[in-house]
């Protein structure tokens, strides 16, 4: 049992994942940690939306990326640590953020967009039964 079990630690420059409150949906990263229960985060808000404050950790998902910043960063060496690491198109390229992109484009749908997923699913499925019945 040499290998830790645990991978994704509550650290400074951990990326994380807000599931709850106003900046729910929008990527984090961790600066700097108060208490047990309690981390100061920041996106920052040019790249992510989300301003440097103070957030509960049972508010957060870690997720397994790290930019290399010091405790108490700021701004702007997040935003250099985060483009250096290309943490955020990392970030992008997992199918987690894929889901959660594919969730949003299907929230925010018209009707008719809907109806003409409806038809599309409805002449793929005829498209295959019929090749299926062929054989």
């Amino acid at each position: 049992m040499s290998a830790s079990m645990f991978k994704r630690f509550v650290e400074p420059g951990r990326l994380a994942l807000i599931t709850y409150g106003p900046c729910a949906g929008k990527m984090c990263t961790i600066i700097d940690i108060v208490d047990q229960q309690r981390v100061v985060v920041d996106g920052p808000a040019s790249v992510t939306g989300v301003r440097r404050h103070m957030m509960p950790i049972k508010r957060l998902s870690l997720t397994d990326f790290k930019a290399g910043i010091g405790r108490g960063a700021r701004e702007k060496a997040l935003k250099k640590a985060l483009a250096d690491g290309e943490v955020m198109k990392k970030w992008e390229a997992t199918s987690w953020a894929k889901k959660l992109k594919a969730r949003e484009v299907r929230q925010n749908m018209t009707d008719f967009e809907r109806f003409k997923l409806m038809v599309a699913k409805k002449n793929r499925s005829k498209a295959i039964k019929k090749v299926l019945k062929k054989k």
